[in-house]
């Protein structure tokens, strides 16, 4: 692992495959790796304590999400509004007002953090100014529920995914419909973008997966093989796998280039509901209606370990950004931290008084939010 790693022997690898880097580059490189050796040689044996309780909405959470430093986070609510929250101080900045029903999927386009994307279930996508709180585009034109979005790493597009079959890609500046990704014949639950933004792969109750080219909006692949819907779709880092779970009980990894099945993860007793990847595309979580997750390789697809003590279905999974830890989301009332390698349960955040339908780390790794039925969030640090 790049801890051990000797340093010298890295650069001049990198030199090689990198022509940008010369001479002159060398000793900030250098100075890269150490600080990053460093940071993944510290033990991280953090405990988290509840920081603040916020009563956040006056009905349900549907969603956490942070940007990028972590300096503030949003919350999406039945009450039909988001709102953006300062994470050292638990304040409300502002609330996003204007849909006229569920705001259901949010998302910062990080890594600026500038703008905000909210998709309800009034059909209706809105672009937000962070600063103001103010509202720049409402996008129109899905028949139906908007149930996920994402931002392109570029920050000049928004995908949005109904319960009308279609998704569509928006443009940022002008608010304008880019192109509609036809297909499915049945509702999309999930999407992602890869990390260059060329590609975009969404999950559907068609038992489904597409691949669309970003730039045409043409369907470059249609992932079949899986025997019930999919319930999350995400691309690893740098681009070449696409990890699908699904109503079936299983998880599947695909290959991008030639949408072949690579392996199927086996295993769960019950309805997968949530899949990712950590940041390095090494290893896959995935999180079931069975009560239990699981960590596996991206290698060698082999499970590498058990997350097993929640109470209850466990809706949401995600990795801290160096991938020595995972953080569930369960309804039994609790979120829970787990060591990857030896699937110990290391922490459990207990308080809510309903279920957890959502949480997330900061990139530091050092605050988790957690977003309940019991219209609270919790920030823990």
């Amino acid at each position: 692992s790049l801890a051990q790693t000797d340093t010298e022997e890295l650069i001049s690898a990198i030199r090689k495959s990198e022509p940008l880097i010369t001479a002159s580059r060398v000793d900030q490189v250098k100075l890269l790796i150490v600080r990053l050796q460093e940071k993944l040689g510290q033990q991280d044996n953090r405990r988290f304590s509840l920081f603040k309780a916020l009563q956040a909405h006056i009905l349900p959470l549907t969603n956490v999400a942070f940007n990028k430093s972590g300096s503030s986070f949003i919350t999406g609510s039945y009450d039909r509004t988001c709102k953006i929250w300062d994470t050292a101080s638990g304040e409300e900045l502002h609330t996003l007002e204007g849909h006229r029903n569920v705001v259901y999927a949010i998302a910062f386009n990080n890594p600026y953090g500038d703008k905000i994307a909210t998709g309800s279930f009034d059909k209706t996508c809105r672009l937000w100014s962070v600063e103001t709180g103010k509202c720049f585009h409402t996008f129109r034109g899905h028949t139906a529920e908007i149930v996920c979005l994402a931002f392109n790493p570029q920050s000049t597009l928004v995908a949005t995914g109904s319960m009308d079959t279609t998704a569509k890609l928006w443009d940022i500046q002008t608010g304008e419909e880019v192109s509609t990704l036809t297909g499915h014949s049945a509702e999309i639950i999930s999407l992602s973008f890869n990390t260059v933004g060329d590609q975009l792969v969404t999950g559907s109750f068609d038992h489904t997966v597409s691949l669309w080219d970003v730039p045409s909006g043409r369907r470059v692949h249609t992932l079949i093989g899986h025997r019930g819907e999919i319930s999350s779709v995400q691309f690893n880092w740098d681009c070449s796998l696409i990890i699908t779970g699904s109503m079936d009980k299983s998880c599947r990894v695909w290959e991008a280039a030639s949408g072949k099945c690579m392996a199927t993860l086996a295993g769960h007793e019950d309805e997968v509901l949530d899949v990712c990847f950590d940041y390095t595309g090494q290893l896959i979580a995935t999180a079931s209606a069975d009560g239990t997750a699981r960590v596996y390789s991206a290698v060698s697809y082999q499970c590498i370990s058990r997350l097993e003590s929640h109470e209850g279905e466990i809706s949401k999974i995600c990795f801290n950004a160096q991938g020595s830890r995972v953080l569930t989301a369960s309804a039994d009332k609790t979120a829970r931290l787990w060591d990857v390698q030896s699937g110990v349960c290391l922490q459990v955040l207990e308080g809510h008084t309903d279920e957890i339908f959502s949480s997330a780390f900061n990139y530091e790794g050092d605050t988790i939010i957690t977003g309940s039925k019991d219209n609270t969030c919790r920030i823990w640090r």
